[in-house]
């Protein structure tokens, strides 16, 4: 027996990656292709009217393609990293074309100095596409596909659709076992027309997997403050604490203009047989 059902949408990924070397410096680059089929018939979530979504249970068959470049710099003064990473979409969105993009850019450094904290510092921009018109022919935000928003957006009230982030981050392991970290995030919508999107994508055959709420014509999302401490008992056994507050913008406060902030906390016991 299977508790959720069978959720068919099919998900095919193919890579070329390789590895360089240019002296003492590092770099990894790869091309992929992904093709994401969904024929379920239910309500897609995006900025169109609820009439004329509900009148739309056409599949959606989209192909990401893009690439990513990796590089470390050893120098006298620490190690510098880089990261660019981009995505093109085309296919169909139900009775709609698929036309949308996202792309990263990240920096970091390890310096080398005498502290048993060993800091790493690292900042980047992410922006994915929004849909400008929810009355033409064509979907203009970026669809997440299956996304894991608990790794990467750890207070996941936002995910890689129509947002723009801007963060910054520090992290610090004062030994082999723990490791603290500390980031602050500007969040923005990409685009005023489209929706604030949250959710992780397709998990059972009845729901689409992702919620929208209007921006009210506005892009700004919140702020994030968060803090983290992972403590690695074992091989086996780990325990991680969380805290973040979201100081909400002009989109929540319309939502919610009684009190537009957020909290979450959590502490976390991983075993790994």
């Amino acid at each position: 027996m299977v508790g959720w059902g069978w959720v068919k949408t099919p998900v095919t990924y193919v890579a070329l990656t390789k590895q360089a070397s240019f002296g003492s410096s590092k770099a990894e680059w790869r091309l992929f292709g992904i093709y994401y089929n969904d024929d379920r018939p239910v309500v897609k979530t995006d900025n169109r009217s609820a009439a004329v979504r509900a009148n739309d249970l056409g599949g959606i068959d989209i192909g990401t393609f893009g690439g990513h470049y990796i590089q470390a710099i050893p120098t006298a003064a620490g190690t510098f990293d880089l990261l660019g990473w981009g995505a093109l979409q085309t296919g169909k969105w139900g009775l709609l074309t698929q036309r949308s993009g996202a792309g990263a850019v990240q920096a970091g450094f390890r310096p080398k100095i005498a502290t048993a904290v060993r800091p790493w510092l690292r900042g980047g921009y992410f922006y994915s596409t929004g849909d400008n018109n929810p009355n033409d022919n064509i979907h203009g935000a970026f669809f997440a596909i299956l996304p894991t928003p608990r790794t990467f957006a750890r207070f996941p009230f936002f995910n890689e659709m129509n947002n723009r982030d801007l963060f910054g981050e520090l992290m610090l392991r004062p030994t082999k076992a723990l490791i603290l970290r500390s980031d602050v995030h500007g969040l923005w919508l990409a685009n005023s027309h489209d929706l604030w999107y949250s959710g992780g994508g397709a998990f059972q055959p009845w729901t689409f997997g992702y919620n929208g709420r209007a921006s009210n014509g506005a892009t700004g999302l919140a702020t994030l403050y968060d803090i983290s401490a992972d403590y690695q008992w074992s091989r086996g056994l780990a325990t991680g604490l969380y805290f973040g507050y979201a100081h909400g913008g002009a989109v929540v406060e319309h939502i919610f203009p009684g009190d537009s902030n957020g909290t979450l906390g959590f502490i976390e016991v991983n075993y790994h047989f």
